[in-house]
């Protein structure tokens, strides 16, 4: 008998080499040695379906992300995406440092690539940046409490500004800049800005003006700027959250030749600074999707679904049958896997995510209570980009699901299902997307790998 087993051993082992992929084609196989008295068996199993569909979050946070993105795409598959960043600015200091008989000459808003160089879509046409005062304060916002349900999201432990919000501002911009992105180049943006904006405030710093004497009382005379993008642009940028306005002067120096200087005003906290993300999906298969209609199933969308960074959206995922086939009885889990495979590539204007993360979600109210973790970790488990190319290999995420279905049983979460994201943090300070592919059914290409050993 410990023969026997050793091979049964041996033949497993070798069968771990295989992929099993589920669908809903009812078909079941099974392997065995050969010998009637035998107690363990390979079985393989093609019987789970898979529900899919696109998910709008409700909540995303954007603040405090290090990151300003500015710009706009349009992709044929979701259409429009645009991002505008806005900003509380603050004083570093409340004494006039201006020297006395100074003359106001310009005033600047510089921006300075962020350090990871992150830019979506094309970047070889000119870009141009619009920059408008900001007429409502910047607020963070608290999630108001259903009593009994957990509606707040996992990634959510406070007041904050999300994706979506908005807040006026002046319709006539203080300043507008077109340039061409020279993103690895790391060269500084500089729009000029109002000439008449700058004496004010450069004047009230003269003056010692009681709006200048603090922060709070400076953020109720300038509760903010915005920086949006021309209608025109083609690529998001990011950019760094430290902001500079420079009030440029000059004055008369003790040798009698006139010099230069600048007063410096800069980002204030930032938990007000958020960048908003907003969509237009008409004229294509998303354009139902929006924030009164969150779910769109992939049977309406042509088979399609996808996720997106920024935006807030995500791929729904449901095993329908997995707790049933996980119940069975004399079966031992040896190996599963998820399997996502997406179109594009790693390279181009429009690149595929570096890393994948999963979401639990109520089912019902499409709030994330939790994620998937590592193995034998508290982690979150991310699964790495494996490239495609160009000869149809298409690029892959895998997720090892291994500790996922122990948990498949617990009361809390009978009614969850799992939502396929971008990998933090550049599920809010980006807006990375993914198309999933489709197979020859029309089905996206989504595959639960399953290695399991059968006791008789």
């Amino acid at each position: 008998m410990k023969q026997l087993t050793r091979l049964s051993y041996i033949l497993f082992s070798f069968l771990g080499l295989l992929v099993l992929t589920f669908s809903s084609c009812n078909k079941e196989m099974g392997m065995s040695l050969g010998n009637p008295d035998e107690n363990l068996s390979v079985t393989l199993v093609d019987s789970l379906s898979i529900s899919t569909s696109t998910v709008q979050l409700e909540y995303l946070p954007t603040a405090n992300t290090g990151v300003l993105l500015v710009g706009k795409t349009n992709q044929p598959v979701i259409g429009e995406t645009i991002a505008s960043t806005y900003f509380r600015l603050a004083l570093t200091s409340f004494t006039n440092d201006i020297p006395e008989n100074a003359e106001f000459e310009s005033v600047d808003l510089v921006l300075t690539p962020h350090a990871s160089k992150y830019y979506y879509g094309d970047t070889l046409q000119p870009q141009t940046f619009h920059v408008h005062e900001v007429t409502e304060t910047i607020e963070t916002k608290t999630i108001p409490t259903i009593p009994g349900i957990v509606n707040t999201p996992v990634y959510v432990t406070g007041a904050t500004i999300f994706s979506d919000q908005e807040f006026g501002y002046d319709a006539i911009a203080l300043g507008t800049l077109a340039f061409n992105p020279r993103v690895n180049s790391g060269d500084t943006i500089r729009i000029p800005l109002d000439y008449a904006f700058g004496e004010d405030l450069f004047e009230k710093i003269q003056s010692g003006d009681p709006a200048v004497l603090s922060n709070d009382n400076f953020q109720r005379y300038l509760k903010g700027l915005v920086v949006v993008p021309d209608v025109d642009n083609t690529a998001i940028l990011g950019l760094n959250d430290t902001v500079y306005v420079n009030l440029n002067y000059t004055y008369p120096g003790s040798d009698g030749f006139t010099k230069t200087g600048k007063k410096t005003i800069t980002t204030g906290s930032s938990a007000y600074q958020y960048n908003n993300i907003e969509y237009d999906r008409s004229g294509t298969a998303f354009e139902a999707l929006d924030r009164d209609n969150r779910e769109l199933k992939s049977s309406s969308t042509n088979g399609d679904i996808f996720l997106q960074a920024g935006a807030g959206v995500v791929a729904k995922l449901e095993f329908t049958s997995l707790r049933q086939f996980l119940n069975e009885p004399n079966m031992a889990i040896n190996k599963i896997e998820l399997e996502i495979e997406t179109t594009g590539y790693n390279y181009g204007v429009f690149p595929n995510p570096n890393a994948l993360m999963l979401f639990i979600a109520n089912k019902y109210t499409g709030v994330p209570i939790s994620f998937v973790r590592s193995p034998l970790s508290t982690s979150i488990q991310t699964a790495t980009m494996v490239p495609g190319d160009a000869f149809g290999k298409k690029t892959k995420y895998t997720f090892n699901l291994i500790d996922y279905i122990k948990t498949i049983n617990d009361a809390a979460y009978a009614e969850t299902c799992l939502y396929l994201a971008a990998s933090s943090p550049s599920l809010f300070g980006t807006t990375d997307m993914a198309v999933i592919a489709k197979d020859e059914f029309n089905q996206p290409k989504i595959k639960l790998n399953i290695l399991y050993t059968k006791f008789k």
